[in-house]
């Protein structure tokens, strides 16, 4: 019984992100302004790291738990280097 519920969660979990990835790719194309495409990057990034993780679930690995890490911290890197240039149009001081 529990494995048919935690196959279920896991696909529900997929498909669930996988609509959340279209729709932040549109975002990122039909954004109107540079900040809206910023923060559909950053939630791509999110979304990811929720596929990564589903992914390790399903898969029993743990390699997958510290590849999430590794991107979220990329992710964040990123994020604040593209919000930096967009606010003062310098990434470095």
């Amino acid at each position: 019984m529990s494995g048919a519920v935690i196959t279920a969660a896991l696909a529900f979990g997929f498909a669930a992100l996988g609509l959340a990835l279209v729709m932040n790719l549109w975002r990122l194309f039909r954004g109107p302004g540079l900040a809206d495409r910023i923060l559909a990057l950053d939630t791509m990034v999110i979304n990811v790291i929720g596929l990564i993780v589903l992914a390790g679930i399903a898969h029993g690995s743990g390699t997958a738990f510290e590849a999430a890490l590794l991107l979220a911290m990329v992710g964040f890197v990123g994020t604040v280097a593209y919000a930096k240039f967009l606010l003062r149009g310098d990434i470095i001081e």
